[in-house]
């Protein structure tokens, strides 16, 4: 699926096709507050795609994570930083100016977060929006990926926004949470991430009880009972 593929510059499409990037977009980050470049200067776009996770892997941590989840979780992530090097070589190689955001980069211990939200850029790049476990929700691929970023001066086609969350009145990822940092409330744009999750709880959770996951930095309990996921398996099996 590609978001307004005809507008994108062929070149873009051809090198999303060839990496079997299945879900992509531009995001308008024109009001956003933007990692800078060795320049001192921010980015008004970001290109934003979606890898998905195994689903087999992602159902088998609904009881909580193991260490074919940890593995898989480490294998997208590489990917991801992989593509995300080589757009941006791709763009500066075209005379723009492009920068990549790590995955799952915690690079502000304190507050519990990297340098921007891949979720921003995608819910501004139509991708999906935010579910009541704070994951980003294609209706694709549910809440079972992973995101990429690359920041860009390119200007691009952008959107539009998905700014309204379909998660109707379940509850399946609040109740499922052993940490129960999950607060219930639906997201919209703006929300802030504290009225989602209680971010340190979660991390204290997993911390306490998986450390032996890539530090405690993974749970996806959350994650793993959205029916949204758990409809892609069934779409899957029946193929």
């Amino acid at each position: 699926m590609r978001l307004h593929s005809t507008e994108f510059p062929s070149w873009l499409v051809l090198w999303m096709e060839v990496q079997n990037i299945a879900l992509w977009g531009a995001a308008d980050l024109q009001d956003f507050s933007t990692p800078k470049d060795e320049t001192g200067q921010g980015f008004h776009f970001a290109l934003s795609w979606v890898i998905p996770m195994n689903p087999q892997v992602m159902v088998g941590i609904q009881n909580g994570p193991n260490q074919t989840y940890a593995d898989e979780y480490a294998r997208v992530n590489n990917y991801i930083n992989e593509l995300s090097r080589g757009l941006v070589a791709e763009l500066r190689g075209r005379g723009f100016r492009a920068q990549p955001l790590a995955a799952s980069d915690r690079t502000d211990t304190v507050n519990i977060k990297g340098d921007f939200p891949h979720k921003t850029a995608a819910t501004r790049a139509g991708l999906g929006w935010i579910g009541r476990h704070c994951q980003l929700i294609a209706r694709k691929f549910g809440s079972w990926v992973r995101l990429g970023t690359v920041f860009t001066e390119m200007a691009l086609p952008c959107g539009p926004p998905l700014e309204y969350n379909y998660c109707g009145r379940c509850t399946r990822c609040v109740d499922a949470c052993p940490a129960k940092a999950l607060k219930g409330n639906a997201w919209y744009p703006g929300l802030p991430r504290e009225e989602i999750i209680d971010v340190l709880a979660c991390d204290q959770w997993k911390k306490e009880h998986y450390f032996q996951y890539h530090n405690g930095h993974v749970c996806g309990i959350c994650s793993a009972v959205c029916p949204y996921g758990l409809k892609v398996l069934k779409k899957r099996d029946k193929t």
